[in-house]
């Protein structure tokens, strides 16, 4: 296992403890809101103190990117982490069990270690660029469903997309398949495709955070990802596909094009 990948999964380890202390005593908690159904708690905040902790006693020349303390040290060096210390944050303070921390190391702007960890399963999804996608040391790879109306998808089509096609563009990709789940974390969404729970996901307005590490798993896993146009702009689009390679494909043939402004 490549060391960066080890470093990466102590320090997911670590803020799984504080989440699972957390989660035992959920009324005492400080919850704050960031905008319209976006919260924050203490717990957030703590668990990214720590995964950046650990990674910069290791990596003390890296920067970081993190959904709660933003841009640390300089976003062009060659070794970026992308944290997510805590994705689904409103299933949490609800206690339902659907929330996962998300950590990926960019190399020169290239996803190239990821890990997603599920406290409340301990579940912990790895991957390293050109080594696979494991679960609990288990390799995993997507599914070989070849069928669209088969195919189960994970989604994030917050306010139904808002101003930038709305509904109606993923109404034949909800139609067509067997059904779209949304479980409120997309790096779960993400993982749960890599491991082939998931044949296919399709999210709006993402965040850097909440697919960095997910898009490796899927592509070790033998998944594709992508914007809506095919091309390889998620990232900063927040725009994002991901699936089987023959459920991604119908699943971008039924993809609505955009309204005209």
């Amino acid at each position: 296992m490549h060391p960066m990948l080890n470093t990466a999964i102590k320090a997911a380890r670590r803020a799984g403890t504080i989440i699972n202390r957390a989660s035992l005593d959920l009324e005492h908690l400080t919850i704050a809101r960031k905008g319209p159904r976006d919260y924050v708690t203490e717990v957030d905040r703590a668990s990214e103190e720590a995964i950046v902790e650990v990674l910069q006693t290791a990596y003390p020349d890296h920067a970081f990117l993190g959904e709660e303390f933003g841009q640390q040290g300089d976003e062009n060096a060659e070794f970026q982490w992308i944290i997510d210390p805590l994705d689904g944050t409103t299933n949490f303070i609800h206690g339902l069990p659907i929330y996962a921390v998300s950590i990926a190391l960019l190399h020169r702007g290239q996803v190239s270690q990821a890990v997603v960890y599920d406290p409340t399963r301990n579940e912990l999804f790895t991957a390293s660029r050109g080594s696979g996608t494991f679960l609990n040391d288990r390799r995993v790879r997507v599914t070989g469903r070849t069928r669209f109306h088969d195919a189960l998808l994970g989604a994030h089509w917050a306010g139904s997309a808002g101003p930038d096609g709305g509904a109606a563009r993923f109404r034949d990709m909800a139609q067509g398949c067997s059904g779209v789940r949304r479980l409120g974390s997309t790096v779960l969404d993400l993982a749960n495709v890599a491991a082939g729970r998931l044949d296919g996901f399709c999210g709006v307005g993402l965040k850097p955070w909440d697919v960095a590490a997910g898009s490796l798993l899927v592509l070790e896993a033998g998944g594709l990802i992508s914007d809506f146009e095919g091309e390889q702009g998620w990232l900063k689009s927040g725009d994002v596909l991901a699936g089987s390679p023959k459920i991604f494909t119908q699943m971008m043939g039924s993809l609505q094009p955009r309204p005209a402004a």
